[in-house]
């Protein structure tokens, strides 16, 4: 299954890491180009379908969602802007033993996807900091902590080409170039361009609270649709990776 997904991610990236490698004399374009190619590695894809699932349902549903994808997007840019940092100081020795950790990290998204899927399902209901999904007055998505470590942890979701594409790819341009720091920050937005070019799409046709006029039943409906989308992604994901 996961060669079946490493195809279909290849096949779709092809295009965007021919134009990464021509633009490798722009550092900045390079990085960011990189990061979509991120976006779309077998480790990646269920999570940022995810994602667009879990925003866009919700800025259908009630408004744009602007707030928690930023937090969203600042946590992909925490986690790489650490990965960036910690080999920048401590050498690329640190590659080594961070491998041992990705892999367990990676198995989390699954079970996270699962648990996600099913509160949107209705099933269960869950409070406190990562209450993500309790409705209020203002539709808020919940605390700001959530959707900034929903995007931390997809962001550690490493996977073989997504190791290739940071570490091997990226961080020897990090390490060379004057400005290399900033780098991963670069490349963590562009691995979040297709939740930001998805919710973009629904502000700018309109689609901000479309659902409201057709009513709360309707929108329940729909939340439902996207619980079970992610629901599906949590255990096929699962199945991915635990090898079941």
């Amino acid at each position: 299954m996961y060669n079946l997904m490493s195809q279909f991610s290849s096949f779709i990236s092809k295009p965007f890491f021919e134009m990464a490698n021509s633009l490798e004399s722009w550092p900045i374009l390079f990085a960011f180009i990189l990061g979509l190619v991120g976006a779309l590695a077998p480790c990646q894809l269920t999570g940022n379908i995810s994602a667009v699932t879990l925003y866009g349902n919700s800025s259908i549903q009630k408004k744009i969602m602007w707030k928690d994808v930023f937090n969203f997007t600042l946590g992909k840019i925490a986690a790489f802007s650490l990965l960036g940092g910690l080999v920048w100081l401590l050498g690329k020795g640190i590659e080594q033993n961070l491998i041992l950790y990705f892999p367990w990290i990676r198995k989390l998204m699954g079970p996270l996807l699962i648990i996600v899927g099913i509160y949107l399902l209705g099933f269960i209901k869950l409070t406190g900091t990562f209450n993500l999904f309790k409705g209020s007055k203002e539709y808020k998505l919940g605390h700001p902590l959530g959707s900034f470590m929903l995007g931390f942890s997809f962001s550690l979701a490493f996977c073989p080409t997504m190791f290739i594409l940071f570490f091997v790819t990226l961080m020897p341009l990090v390490l060379s170039s004057s400005y290399g720091f900033i780098l991963p920050s670069i490349f963590a937005v562009g691995t979040a361009l297709p939740l930001l070019f998805v919710i973009s799409l629904i502000w700018y046709l309109g689609g901000s609270g479309a659902l409201t006029k057709k009513g709360r039943r309707f929108g329940t409906i729909i939340q439902r649709i996207a619980g079970a989308v992610i629901l599906l992604l949590g255990i096929f994901d699962t199945i991915t990776y635990w090898s079941l």
